[in-house]
């Protein structure tokens, strides 16, 4: 899903929803939007990616997405799932995190998450005391993501999407170039130019980005290397460990 500037992304308030399970398909998502209230996702079930700008976020069982009030972002499933979220007043709420953070969704997070989502929807005392505990509870993660820019140039701007739609697409800029009508020099310039890495950085990257919702969802790491474009789960490992600094396993906890 492309990126969508600020000023364009609809602002949905939720002040009357203080939580809402969403059943999504793999083949929807939610479109660029934000919101007056800060919201943490969940899915119990399933995968989520949640992008802000040019950085995405893994949502699975183990992990909930704290997204800001106002920060502009995008859902896309990886499969058939519910997206449990619960929005809260910024004026209300004791957290200041500013910036979209992963947080712990194991041990007593998950069942009261899934307590708050079935509660009336009008605020009640028993709500702002489970509130309270979970406020306690909620516990950041470390997470590296891995960003990629897109260029903004449309020659350039397809191949990169082309990449995006499918990571194991081996073409290089030879095969793009005839395809995009530009010369490889050209679209390698273009690349280092606008997105602040080579063709074949940015594309590494990119295949690993899709690697993420699969890793999450629990996929041996062989089917994951060969979908995102890799010979061997050795190749994919190594690749994995040079640009996030963590192997695959160790990235989720497994």
């Amino acid at each position: 899903m492309d990126v969508v500037p600020a000023a364009d992304c609809p602002s949905i308030d939720c002040s009357a929803v203080p939580s809402i399970v969403l059943p999504l398909e793999s083949t929807t998502g939610i479109k660029w939007h934000s919101h007056p209230q800060h919201q943490l996702a969940w899915a119990p079930d399933g995968v989520l990616v949640m992008a802000v700008d040019d950085c995405r976020w893994v949502v699975q069982r183990s992990r909930a997405l704290w997204m800001p009030g106002g920060v502009p972002h995008s859902v896309t499933p990886s499969s058939p799932c519910a997206m449990l979220s619960l929005y809260f007043e910024p004026d209300e709420c004791p957290l200041d995190w500013s910036r979209p953070t992963v947080v712990d969704a194991t041990g007593l997070v998950g069942p009261l998450l899934t307590h708050l989502a079935g509660l009336p929807k009008p605020r009640t005392a028993q709500r702002d005391r489970a509130n309270a505990v979970l406020w306690d509870l909620l516990s950041p993660l470390a997470v590296t993501t891995i960003p990629t820019v897109l260029p903004t140039d449309p020659q350039a701007r397809k191949v990169a999407m082309g990449i995006r739609d499918n990571p194991a697409d081996k073409r290089g800029l030879p095969e793009w170039g005839h395809e995009v009508g530009a010369s490889a020099r050209t679209l390698s310039r273009r690349f280092r130019e606008q997105t602040g890495s080579s063709f074949e950085r940015w594309r590494t990257l990119e295949r690993l980005n899709a690697a993420l919702p699969l890793l999450g969802a629990g996929a041996p790491i062989t089917r994951v290397a060969r979908e995102v474009g890799y010979h061997t789960a050795s190749a994919f490992i190594a690749a994995f460990r040079r640009e996030v600094g963590t192997t695959p396993a160790a990235y989720f906890g497994a």
